[in-house]
Protein backbone atom coordinates (compact mmCIF):
# COMPACT_ATOMS: atom_id res chain seq x y z
CA UNK A 1 0.00 0.00 0.00
CA UNK A 2 0.95 3.91 -1.01
CA UNK A 3 0.06 6.48 2.14
CA UNK A 4 0.12 9.79 1.93
CA UNK A 5 0.37 11.34 4.93
CA UNK A 6 -0.02 15.42 5.06
CA UNK A 7 1.63 16.24 1.98
CA UNK A 8 2.69 19.87 1.45
CA UNK A 9 5.08 21.27 -1.13
CA UNK A 10 5.60 24.47 -2.79
CA UNK A 11 7.62 26.17 -5.40
CA UNK A 12 9.35 29.67 -4.00
CA UNK A 13 5.46 31.24 -3.43
CA UNK A 14 3.31 28.42 -5.68
CA UNK A 15 2.00 25.80 -3.34
CA UNK A 16 1.70 22.68 -5.24
CA UNK A 17 0.57 20.70 -2.67
CA UNK A 18 -1.50 21.21 0.10
CA UNK A 19 -2.24 18.99 3.36
CA UNK A 20 -2.60 16.03 0.97
CA UNK A 21 -3.37 12.94 2.70
CA UNK A 22 -4.21 9.47 0.21
CA UNK A 23 -4.27 5.94 0.74
CA UNK A 24 -3.30 3.34 -2.69
CA UNK A 25 -4.37 0.05 -2.30
CA UNK A 26 -2.37 -2.99 -3.67
CA UNK A 27 -4.01 -4.20 -6.41
CA UNK A 28 -6.26 -1.61 -7.93
CA UNK A 29 -5.89 1.32 -10.54
CA UNK A 30 -5.65 4.53 -8.61
CA UNK A 31 -6.50 7.59 -11.07
CA UNK A 32 -5.41 10.87 -10.23
CA UNK A 33 -7.12 13.91 -11.86
CA UNK A 34 -8.05 17.32 -11.07
CA UNK A 35 -7.68 20.73 -12.40
CA UNK A 36 -4.89 22.32 -14.27
CA UNK A 37 -1.75 23.38 -11.34
CA UNK A 38 -3.88 20.88 -9.17
CA UNK A 39 -0.66 19.29 -8.24
CA UNK A 40 -1.05 15.73 -9.81
CA UNK A 41 2.94 15.67 -11.45
CA UNK A 42 4.20 16.98 -8.62
CA UNK A 43 2.20 13.94 -5.94
CA UNK A 44 3.84 11.27 -8.97
CA UNK A 45 7.21 12.47 -8.50
CA UNK A 46 6.98 12.29 -4.60
CA UNK A 47 5.77 9.13 -4.55
CA UNK A 48 8.73 7.93 -6.75
CA UNK A 49 11.36 9.71 -4.54
CA UNK A 50 12.04 12.10 -7.13
CA UNK A 51 11.75 14.82 -5.08
CA UNK A 52 11.55 15.36 -1.53
CA UNK A 53 7.95 17.03 0.08
CA UNK A 54 8.51 20.45 2.48
CA UNK A 55 6.48 18.21 4.94
CA UNK A 56 5.07 15.25 5.35
CA UNK A 57 5.93 11.79 4.35
CA UNK A 58 4.99 8.84 1.33
CA UNK A 59 5.24 5.13 2.67
CA UNK A 60 5.27 1.82 0.76
CA UNK A 61 3.78 -0.90 2.94
CA UNK A 62 5.38 1.16 6.12
CA UNK A 63 8.55 1.96 4.79
CA UNK A 64 9.57 5.91 3.61
CA UNK A 65 10.08 6.55 0.08
CA UNK A 66 12.32 9.43 -0.14
CA UNK A 67 16.35 8.36 -0.15
CA UNK A 68 15.34 4.85 0.42
CA UNK A 69 16.83 2.62 -3.14
CA UNK A 70 15.79 -0.11 -1.02
CA UNK A 71 11.74 0.33 -1.73
CA UNK A 72 12.63 2.33 -5.25
CA UNK A 73 13.24 -0.64 -6.50
CA UNK A 74 9.35 -1.33 -6.12
CA UNK A 75 8.30 2.00 -8.15
CA UNK A 76 8.71 2.81 -11.88
CA UNK A 77 7.69 6.46 -12.91
CA UNK A 78 6.86 7.32 -16.42
CA UNK A 79 7.29 11.06 -16.69
CA UNK A 80 4.71 12.90 -19.19
CA UNK A 81 7.92 14.36 -19.85
CA UNK A 82 10.00 10.49 -20.65
CA UNK A 83 13.98 11.00 -20.55
CA UNK A 84 16.36 8.55 -22.85
CA UNK A 85 19.85 8.36 -22.49
CA UNK A 86 21.20 9.74 -25.36
CA UNK A 87 21.38 8.20 -28.41
CA UNK A 88 19.88 5.41 -26.77
CA UNK A 89 17.86 2.54 -28.85
CA UNK A 90 15.00 0.50 -26.80
CA UNK A 91 17.48 -2.17 -26.85
CA UNK A 92 19.82 -0.39 -25.01
CA UNK A 93 17.37 1.18 -22.84
CA UNK A 94 16.34 -2.59 -21.50
CA UNK A 95 20.26 -2.89 -21.03
CA UNK A 96 19.70 -0.11 -18.69
CA UNK A 97 17.40 -0.45 -16.54
CA UNK A 98 18.39 -4.72 -16.33
CA UNK A 99 20.76 -3.17 -14.25
CA UNK A 100 18.46 -1.17 -11.91
CA UNK A 101 15.62 -3.61 -11.24
CA UNK A 102 16.55 -7.30 -10.58
CA UNK A 103 13.15 -8.31 -12.11
CA UNK A 104 13.13 -6.38 -15.50
CA UNK A 105 12.62 -9.01 -18.13
CA UNK A 106 14.53 -8.42 -21.27
CA UNK A 107 13.01 -10.86 -22.93
CA UNK A 108 9.40 -10.25 -22.78
CA UNK A 109 10.80 -6.38 -23.61
CA UNK A 110 11.55 -7.32 -27.09
CA UNK A 111 8.98 -9.47 -27.60
CA UNK A 112 6.33 -6.90 -26.86
CA UNK A 113 8.17 -4.27 -28.93
CA UNK A 114 7.64 -6.34 -31.86
CA UNK A 115 3.99 -7.06 -31.29
CA UNK A 116 4.12 -2.79 -31.12
CA UNK A 117 5.94 -2.30 -33.46
CA UNK A 118 8.84 -1.22 -31.83
CA UNK A 119 12.33 -1.54 -33.75
CA UNK A 120 14.24 -2.09 -30.82
CA UNK A 121 17.72 -1.70 -32.70
CA UNK A 122 16.13 2.28 -33.56
CA UNK A 123 17.30 5.26 -31.91
CA UNK A 124 14.50 6.71 -29.53
CA UNK A 125 15.25 10.32 -30.79
CA UNK A 126 13.99 9.46 -34.41
CA UNK A 127 10.47 7.95 -33.01
CA UNK A 128 7.15 10.05 -32.73
CA UNK A 129 5.64 10.89 -29.52
CA UNK A 130 3.47 8.30 -29.40
CA UNK A 131 5.95 5.90 -29.87
CA UNK A 132 8.13 7.08 -27.51
CA UNK A 133 5.37 6.80 -24.48
CA UNK A 134 5.22 3.23 -25.45
CA UNK A 135 8.37 2.33 -25.42
CA UNK A 136 8.30 3.83 -21.43
CA UNK A 137 5.53 1.96 -20.98
CA UNK A 138 6.70 -1.36 -22.06
CA UNK A 139 9.93 -0.79 -20.07
CA UNK A 140 7.59 0.25 -17.26
CA UNK A 141 5.60 -3.44 -17.63
CA UNK A 142 8.55 -5.24 -18.15
CA UNK A 143 10.60 -4.11 -14.95
CA UNK A 144 8.44 -6.04 -12.37
CA UNK A 145 7.87 -3.46 -10.11
CA UNK A 146 4.98 -3.97 -7.74
CA UNK A 147 3.65 -0.02 -8.45
CA UNK A 148 3.77 1.87 -11.74
CA UNK A 149 3.12 5.73 -11.77
CA UNK A 150 1.96 6.86 -15.06
CA UNK A 151 1.84 10.59 -15.45
CA UNK A 152 -0.55 11.24 -18.81
CA UNK A 153 -0.13 7.77 -19.74
CA UNK A 154 -2.18 7.78 -22.75
CA UNK A 155 -1.36 11.13 -24.37
CA UNK A 156 -0.35 10.75 -27.64
CA UNK A 157 -1.21 7.07 -28.34
CA UNK A 158 -3.74 5.62 -30.93
CA UNK A 159 -6.94 4.05 -30.19
CA UNK A 160 -5.76 0.45 -30.94
CA UNK A 161 -2.34 1.26 -28.94
CA UNK A 162 -4.71 2.30 -25.85
CA UNK A 163 -6.22 -0.51 -25.68
CA UNK A 164 -3.43 -3.00 -26.17
CA UNK A 165 -1.50 -0.94 -22.92
CA UNK A 166 -5.21 -1.12 -20.60
CA UNK A 167 -5.14 -4.99 -21.68
CA UNK A 168 -1.38 -4.89 -20.31
CA UNK A 169 -2.52 -3.35 -17.49
CA UNK A 170 -4.93 -5.57 -16.80
CA UNK A 171 -2.88 -8.55 -17.17
CA UNK A 172 -0.02 -7.63 -14.87
CA UNK A 173 -2.65 -7.11 -12.18
CA UNK A 174 -3.82 -10.59 -13.04
CA UNK A 175 -0.38 -12.65 -13.26
CA UNK A 176 1.64 -10.51 -10.69
CA UNK A 177 -0.91 -7.81 -8.49
CA UNK A 178 0.90 -4.76 -10.05
CA UNK A 179 -0.36 -1.82 -9.08
CA UNK A 180 -1.03 1.04 -11.65
CA UNK A 181 -1.49 4.51 -10.05
CA UNK A 182 -2.08 6.90 -13.58
CA UNK A 183 -2.84 10.93 -13.56
CA UNK A 184 -4.42 12.09 -16.38
CA UNK A 185 -6.49 15.04 -17.70
CA UNK A 186 -8.54 11.85 -19.98
CA UNK A 187 -11.21 11.18 -18.14
CA UNK A 188 -13.06 8.90 -19.97
CA UNK A 189 -9.62 6.74 -20.41
CA UNK A 190 -9.47 6.61 -16.93
CA UNK A 191 -13.19 5.67 -16.58
CA UNK A 192 -12.80 2.67 -18.47
CA UNK A 193 -10.50 1.53 -16.26
CA UNK A 194 -10.00 3.23 -12.58
CA UNK A 195 -11.07 1.55 -9.39
CA UNK A 196 -10.53 4.18 -7.32
CA UNK A 197 -10.31 8.16 -7.73
CA UNK A 198 -8.70 10.76 -6.43
CA UNK A 199 -9.55 14.20 -7.34
CA UNK A 200 -7.48 17.27 -6.51
CA UNK A 201 -8.31 20.50 -6.61
CA UNK A 202 -5.48 23.44 -5.83
CA UNK A 203 -3.05 20.97 -4.34
CA UNK A 204 -5.95 19.87 -1.94
CA UNK A 205 -7.49 16.79 -1.81
CA UNK A 206 -11.31 17.45 -2.83
CA UNK A 207 -12.39 13.56 -2.83
CA UNK A 208 -11.01 10.26 -2.86
CA UNK A 209 -13.45 7.26 -3.20
CA UNK A 210 -13.98 4.19 -5.13
CA UNK A 211 -15.22 4.89 -8.53
CA UNK A 212 -18.75 2.82 -8.33
CA UNK A 213 -19.09 4.32 -5.38
CA UNK A 214 -18.92 7.39 -6.40
CA UNK A 215 -21.38 7.17 -9.00
CA UNK A 216 -24.00 5.52 -6.49
CA UNK A 217 -23.71 8.92 -4.04
CA UNK A 218 -24.36 11.00 -7.06
CA UNK A 219 -27.44 11.58 -9.48
CA UNK A 220 -28.35 13.32 -12.46
CA UNK A 221 -31.99 14.26 -12.61
CA UNK A 222 -34.03 15.33 -15.83
CA UNK A 223 -37.50 16.43 -14.61
CA UNK A 224 -40.78 18.68 -15.48
CA UNK A 225 -42.56 20.02 -12.88
CA UNK A 226 -46.48 20.88 -13.26
CA UNK A 227 -45.85 24.29 -11.13
CA UNK A 228 -42.74 26.20 -8.96
CA UNK A 229 -44.68 24.74 -5.63
CA UNK A 230 -43.96 21.50 -6.91
CA UNK A 231 -40.58 21.76 -7.63
CA UNK A 232 -39.67 23.75 -4.08
CA UNK A 233 -41.60 20.82 -2.24
CA UNK A 234 -39.30 17.96 -4.43
CA UNK A 235 -35.76 20.20 -3.59
CA UNK A 236 -36.19 20.59 -0.04
CA UNK A 237 -33.24 19.72 1.66
CA UNK A 238 -31.47 17.87 -1.11
CA UNK A 239 -27.73 18.26 -1.47
CA UNK A 240 -27.98 19.75 -5.06
CA UNK A 241 -24.68 20.71 -7.17
CA UNK A 242 -25.96 22.21 -10.53
CA UNK A 243 -29.14 23.34 -12.04
CA UNK A 244 -29.63 24.19 -14.99
CA UNK A 245 -33.23 24.83 -16.38
CA UNK A 246 -34.13 25.34 -19.69
CA UNK A 247 -37.88 26.35 -20.38
CA UNK A 248 -39.38 23.69 -18.15
CA UNK A 249 -36.79 20.97 -18.74
CA UNK A 250 -34.78 20.76 -15.62
CA UNK A 251 -31.48 19.09 -15.41
CA UNK A 252 -29.93 18.26 -11.54
CA UNK A 253 -26.80 17.10 -10.54
CA UNK A 254 -27.41 16.17 -6.63
CA UNK A 255 -25.19 14.44 -4.04
CA UNK A 256 -27.40 11.22 -2.50
CA UNK A 257 -28.67 7.92 -2.78
CA UNK A 258 -31.08 7.39 -5.62
CA UNK A 259 -33.95 6.19 -3.51
CA UNK A 260 -33.53 9.18 -1.94
CA UNK A 261 -33.56 11.50 -4.86
CA UNK A 262 -36.61 9.56 -5.96
CA UNK A 263 -39.24 9.42 -2.89
CA UNK A 264 -37.76 13.28 -2.60
CA UNK A 265 -39.09 14.19 -5.74
CA UNK A 266 -42.82 11.76 -5.45
CA UNK A 267 -43.13 14.69 -3.06
CA UNK A 268 -43.18 17.13 -6.09
CA UNK A 269 -45.35 14.70 -8.63
CA UNK A 270 -43.23 15.57 -11.11
CA UNK A 271 -44.82 15.91 -14.77
CA UNK A 272 -41.79 13.50 -15.94
CA UNK A 273 -39.10 12.46 -14.33
CA UNK A 274 -35.56 10.07 -15.02
CA UNK A 275 -32.49 9.46 -13.28
CA UNK A 276 -29.29 9.80 -16.10
CA UNK A 277 -25.89 7.67 -15.31
CA UNK A 278 -23.01 10.21 -14.36
CA UNK A 279 -19.69 9.98 -16.24
CA UNK A 280 -16.52 10.89 -14.22
CA UNK A 281 -16.33 13.76 -16.74
CA UNK A 282 -19.40 15.56 -14.87
CA UNK A 283 -18.47 14.20 -11.82
CA UNK A 284 -15.31 16.35 -12.08
CA UNK A 285 -17.54 19.18 -13.23
CA UNK A 286 -20.19 19.24 -10.51
CA UNK A 287 -17.28 18.70 -7.54
CA UNK A 288 -14.98 21.80 -8.70
CA UNK A 289 -17.58 23.80 -9.23
CA UNK A 290 -18.47 23.26 -5.90
CA UNK A 291 -15.34 24.87 -4.71
CA UNK A 292 -15.12 27.67 -7.24
CA UNK A 293 -13.39 26.28 -10.42
CA UNK A 294 -16.57 27.50 -12.85
CA UNK A 295 -16.16 27.17 -16.68
CA UNK A 296 -18.33 30.50 -16.83
CA UNK A 297 -15.50 31.86 -15.33
CA UNK A 298 -13.55 31.81 -18.64
CA UNK A 299 -16.26 33.13 -21.21
CA UNK A 300 -16.45 36.56 -22.05
CA UNK A 301 -20.03 37.66 -21.82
Amino acid sequence: MIELLELYKSFDDIKAVNHVSLSIRDGEVFGLVGTNGAGKSTILRIIAGVIKPDKGIVCIDNRPVYDNPEVKKDIFFISDDQYFLPNSTPEEMADYYEEIYDKFDKLRFFKLCSGFGLDIKRKISTFSKGMKKQVSILLGICSGTKFLLCDETFDGLDPVVRQGVKSLFAAEMADRGLTPVIASHNLRELEDICDHIGLLHQGGVILSEDLSDMKLKMQKVQCVFAGDGDEERALEGLDILLHDKRGRLHTITMRGEREEIEAAFKRGNPVFFEVLPLSLEEIFISETEVVGYDIRKFILE
